[in-house]
Formats: structure tokens, C-alpha cells, sequence
């Protein structure tokens, strides 16, 4: 199996546009959760959220998102929100890997895939409205297009000229990580010899809001206290807060990235995936599923649990959730508990549903590349599930980080998680 390693990253998240920027916000613990303005959703329950800041919105700054810089205003017009912020995250990737080639053969060689959990919601959500007020005539014929959750791939494929495999995933809220190790081994098994992939979601409307709403998903207690409203682990939590964004990676064949000088921010070493097969949203009560997840990624990295440094952890926030989550992290390093730490950076930018894995992926690269790791937020009284673990509350901390763990669990009982070294 040929070795994977990875050489750019790119990201729009509610802290705004940019892995430099985003790294210092999350570290310096700042919070990207507001009151949601952008609709009415005084009749929500949960009426808060990780927006995107935008230029329009008054947000200032490079970080601020600009569609414009991205494509013009008729061509926003014919793609979903998900499809532009993975177009502005991997405009960004592919700018710091530096792969940009012209030649047949590497194109052919270079693949995208990026996952989502929904896709284009927003327009199905126009979509209907126009059809039912103003009948099927006036309905776009960009509306499939805009919607199909693959279009993110599509899109940035026919951007760059790349036409190596074109792939997508639909594993809910393991989408992006699920991407990340799907593209790993496509790339071990020769399929490509560099993919772009991760995540990416735009859900923040009044449908999207209402029905996580409607399955008691979300947080409802703090809507006059967004950034104390994701708290994972806390004993306070009641549910994760919605949020939106992108993260794509630029995945490379070890000895290619090598060839060219590329710059590696690590190995992807280990990919494990399992299913619950227990309930369509919640997790198995023995946390099993998430365990045997975890324990396929270290087999297949060959490390042993007391190698991993760093979990960067799934924390939703949910009450259930994460309970489940950190007993199964303590079954897996049951006696080795105090190697490792573990964080949720779901604390600072809320769920990012589809998107959550890819952008934590690379929060955990840069966890790697610093030796820094980023916090959890809002923790200040850990649940009795959670206790033993270091779970980095409040603010960063230093620590040397060699290999780490990232974790992503969605509906349906879908578990993934990444094993990634320095190299």
C-alpha cells in the first residue's frame, strides 16, 4: 500500500475564511456562534447557529467571505451555498499545496472527493416554494444541479481540470471524514495520485434549523447566550448548535509530494470504519460502534493506543452523545488514560454536519504542526462519563503531538475515524 501524506488545506467555517486565521481564532479561544439574523427564526426553538460571516453582513477583514471573489453574481445564482463554500475551500488548498498542473497525465491523476451530509437544502427549499407559488415553469433548470450533493466535486473538478476519480459521500454527519479516507485509498491503491477532498455544508435555514429542531437536536437553553451554547462534555450541554461551512485537504501520494518539494503537514496513516446497526439517530448506548471504529484506525496505522497524543473528538454537545463517546474513548485506552487529550472543537464553531470531520481533520493537522491543541469551550463542570480525560477545557494548551486521533459518528449509526503522524 502506497503511503499517503497531506500537502494543503483550505477552510471556511464560522470563524471565518482561511486555516491561518481560523487556527488563531480557535486557539486564541474565540467563538463563531451567533443569533441567527440571516432568516426569521423567532419561531424556531434553537435560534442559534455557526454562520459564515459575511462581507454583506458587515464582517470585515480577510477572513470576512466574499462570494464575489469566488465567481460573479450569475454564476452564485446556479450553485448552492455547500457548493461554493467547497469551491472557496479548495481554492485555497490547492493555492498552499502548490499542485496545479497542466499536463494530461497529472490531471488524469488527480481526483476530487467531497462529502456532504445534505447538500443543497437551500434549494430545495426555494425550490418547492417556487414551484407551489408560482407553478413548474418557473423553476430553474439549475435546481438539480444546485442540489445533488456530488456538484461540490463536480464543480471543483471542472474548475481545476482535474479528471482523475470524481466522488462523493452521504454519511451524514461522517461525511467529510468518511471523504478524507476514502481518497487516502484510492491514493494507496493507485487509483490516483492526489485527491482533494473533505466536506462541505450549508443547512442554516429555516428548514434545516427546524428540523433538527423537531428531533430535539439542538440547543434551545442558551439562545439569549450563543457562544455558551456548545459546551461539550459539560454537565450544562442540551444539544449541538447547527453551523456551516467547508474543509477540503489536498491528499498525495507520499513519494510524488516528495518529487516536488511539497510541503507535509502529515501522514494519514489509519482510516477505520463500523456501523451501529442500533438506531437512526442515536448512537449504540455501549458506544461500541465508535470503538470498534477507533480501534480499526489504530490497527491499520499500527500504533498502539498509548501512541496517540491528541483525539480530537466528535462532541457534539449532545447530552447523549457524548457521554457514549468518552466511555468508548476509555474503553480504548483503558490504562494508558493519561497519555492523551482530548478536545472538541465543535465548542468554538458549533456542527458542521457533513463538513465536521474535514475541518476538524485539519485543525487536527495544525494540532500537529504545532504542538498546540485547541480547547473545549465552555466546559467547566465535566459530566461523570467524562471525567478522567483530559479534555483540555477553557483554553489551549502546549504539548508535543506526534499522532492523533479524529473521530466523526452520524445518523444511521455511520462511525469513522482518522489516524494522522507527523512525517
Amino acid at each position: 500500500m502506497r503511503r499517503v501524506v497531506v500537502t494543503g488545506l483550505g477552510m471556511v467555517s464560522p470563524l471565518g475564511v482561511g486555516v491561518s486565521h481560523n487556527w488563531s481564532a480557535i486557539t486564541g479561544g474565540q467563538s463563531g456562534l451567533r443569533k441567527i439574523e440571516r432568516f426569521d427564526a423567532s419561531d424556531i426553538s434553537s435560534q442559534i447557529a455557526g454562520l459564515v460571516p459575511y462581507v454583506s453582513e458587515g464582517f470585515e477583514g480577510e477572513s470576512a467571505f466574499n462570494p464575489d471573489k469566488y465567481l460573479n453574481a450569475k454564476e452564485q445564482r446556479k450553485i448552492d451555498t455547500f457548493i461554493l463554500y467547497a469551491l472557496a475551500a479548495a481554492a485555497e488548498a490547492v493555492e498552499d499545496s502548490g499542485w496545479t498542473p497542466d499536463d494530461e497525465y497529472s490531471l488524469e491523476r488527480t481526483g476530487v472527493m467531497i462529502g456532504s451530509g445534505i447538500g443543497g437544502l437551500q434549494t430545495v427549499y426555494e425550490t418547492s416554494q417556487i414551484l407551489d407559488e408560482k407553478g413548474p415553469r418557473r423553476v430553474s433548470p439549475f435546481s438539480v444541479p444546485a442540489m445533488l450533493i456530488n456538484l461540490a466535486s463536480g464543480h471543483v473538478s471542472i474548475k481545476y481540470g482535474f479528471k482523475g476519480p470524481n466522488h462523493s459521500v452521504v454519511t451524514a454527519c461522517a461525511s467529510g471524514t468518511h471523504a478524507i479516507g476514502d481518497a487516502a485509498r484510492m491514493i494507496a491503491l493507485a487509483d490516483a495520485d492526489v485527491m482533494v477532498a473533505g466536506g462541505a455544508e450549508s443547512a442554516v435555514n429555516r428548514i434545516g434549523v427546524s428540523s433538527f429542531a423537531a428531533a430535539r437536536a439542538l440547543s434551545t437553553g442558551y439562545n439569549d447566550r450563543p457562544t455558551e451554547a456548545s459546551r461539550p462534555f459539560d454537565e450544562g450541554r442540551d444539544g449541538f448548535v447547527i453551523a456551516e461551512g467547508a474543509g477540503i485537504l489536498i491528499l498525495e501520494e507520499y513519494e510524488h509530494a516528495k518529487a516536488r518539494n511539497a510541503k507535509i503537514y502529515g501522514e494519514i496513516t489509519g482510516y477505520g470504519l463500523s456501523g451501529d446497526a442500533y438506531h437512526i439517530t442515536s448512537p449504540a448506548e455501549d458506544g461500541n460502534g465508535g470503538f470498534r471504529a477507533m480501534q480499526a484506525a489504530l490497527k491499520r496505522a499500527e500504533v498502539n493506543p498509548e501512541d496517540i497524543d491528541y483525539v480530537n473528538a466528535h462532541g457534539t454537545s449532545t447530552p447523549l452523545g457524548d457521554g457514549i463517546e468518552c466511555r468508548a474513548v476509555k474503553r480504548l485506552f483503558n490504562g494508558t488514560l493519561e497519555t492523551v487529550s482530548m478536545s472538541s472543537t465543535k465548542s468554538s464553531i458549533g456542527h458542521l454536519l457533513g463538513a465536521a470531520g474535514a475541518v476538524e481533520a485539519i485543525y487536527s493537522l495544525k494540532a500537529l504542526e504545532t504542538n498546540i491543541l485547541p480547547p473545549t469551550l465552555n466546559l467547566k463542570s465535566p459530566s461523570e462519563d467524562c471525567l478522567g480525560i483530559d479534555l483540555v477545557p477553557l483554553e489551549a494548551k502546549q504539548k508535543s503531538v506526534n499522532v492523533i486521533l479524529s473521530n466523526s459518528f452520524g445518523f444511521g449509526g455511520t462511525n469513522a475515524s482518522l489516524v494522522m503522524r507527523s512525517v
